[in-house]
């Protein structure tokens, strides 16, 4: 039983029947009772003050033949808009989304090798896209997803690009007068996952990138451990005294199973310029047995990482977002079968369906969601324009 002041409790309410809202897209003042179980007078009080802040909108009456037909509760999806932008290594993709992940537009363009001026080429990047006008509220969040580590809204490690020190978080803020929120890829992108796809308790996510991370839900909500630093599973060590690795040590994961480091390979195998996986799809499909290869250690090593992700966590589902598994997904059925231990038999393991925009997804997600206010979100998969 929850126990407080009358505005604590009144705050907790108001947020419970605004989730409810959004996740039955359509629903009424009755129906909101008797899900939570409060009394019809505290509804109608609390869905008048969402109405009034134009957060709830009034959609039309249920179709029902018995008595006065109920009018119907949407969340009004147009008071606002979130953006997420994805900092990859090679690329930045921005993302602007409504209040419920709908109306979407995407804009892609490469990192900056010198990425000292990162909130500059931020804050261009979003004044150069198409921004909802004349809405209530206007941008009320902003979400990064970064391929590092995170501490206090910051990034405190990332291997691939220097982004340490650079207070991103207050310069956007300042900007554009908006939340800033500052994530790991990897978590983002298992929070895109259990919103618009796989309504799980337990999830572990593999996102296979530059390196590899790990996005973990434990009974519904977001693991990031003790700094931020769970889940940074390529940095587990499978080779001891093996290659090198800008963590500092040696043999770890992703210097192994990566997307960037199984090219690299190739392209030594090949004895050529850098090959891009576009590159290496086509060889494979073509049955190029340095290809072949290279795939083969792919699911040698990620079936050794997904073991060692089951016998951990034991996940209601294994979902690995990589190149790899997304354009061949009989390769998810291979690593299935290389796990032979009698303990991991009843997993799910599968490929993303949402890809590259889960990380985008989680982020849209986490900007509602601390908008709103409230804590669970089951939203619809959507379909991006660029």
């Amino acid at each position: 039983m929850v126990t407080g002041s009358k505005e604590l409790i009144r705050d907790i309410n108001t947020n419970l029947v605004l989730e409810t809202i959004i996740n039955n897209t359509a629903i009424s003042r009755a129906a909101i009772a008797k899900h939570l179980g409060l009394t019809k007078a505290t509804i109608s009080a609390i869905v008048q003050e969402l109405i009034n802040k134009k957060l709830v909108i009034e959609i039309g009456s249920d179709d029902t033949n018995l008595g006065r037909k109920p009018i119907l509760l949407s969340l009004h999806k147009k008071a606002g808009f979130v953006i997420c932008i994805d900092i990859g290594v090679d690329t930045i993709s921005a993302l602007i989304s409504d209040l419920i992940g709908e109306d979407c537009s995407l804009k892609q363009i490469k990192t900056p090798k010198n990425t000292s001026n990162i909130v500059n080429v931020l804050i261009d990047l979003i004044e150069s896209m198409k921004l909802p006008k004349d809405t209530p509220y206007d941008l009320v969040g902003i979400t990064l997803g970064i391929h590092g580590v995170i501490a206090n809204n910051q990034v405190s490690f990332a291997p691939y690009y220097n982004l340490s020190g650079i207070n991103i978080a207050e310069g956007l803020e300042s900007h554009f007068n908006a939340p800033v929120y500052l994530e790991n890829e990897a978590n983002l992108s298992v929070i895109g996952e259990k919103t618009f796809q796989y309504d799980y308790a337990n999830i572990a996510n593999i996102s296979v990138h530059s390196g590899i991370g790990l996005g973990i839900i434990v009974n519904h909500q977001l693991y990031a451990g003790y700094n931020g630093r769970a889940g940074e599973f390529g940095h587990t060590i499978i080779e001891i005294d093996g290659k090198q690795c800008p963590c500092g040590n040696k043999g770890c994961f992703e210097q192994y199973a990566s997307e960037r480091n199984l090219l690299h390979e190739y392209t030594k195998m090949k004895n050529s310029e850098e090959q891009s996986f576009e590159q290496f799809r086509v060889a494979y499909e073509a049955g190029d047995l340095d290809a072949y290869k290279i795939m083969d250690d792919f699911v040698k090593y990620m079936s050794i990482g997904v073991n060692n992700i089951l016998n951990a966590y034991n996940p209601d589902i294994v979902i690995i977002n990589s190149s790899f598994t997304i354009f061949f997904p009989h390769i998810t059925e291979k690593i299935e079968s290389a796990l032979t231990s009698r303990m991991n038999s009843y997993i799910r393991i599968v490929p993303s369906v949402l890809q590259d925009t889960s990380i985008l997804l989680g982020g849209i997600c986490v900007a509602i969601k601390g908008f709103l206010g409230v804590d669970n979100l089951k939203l619809n998969h959507i379909n991006l324009r660029g």
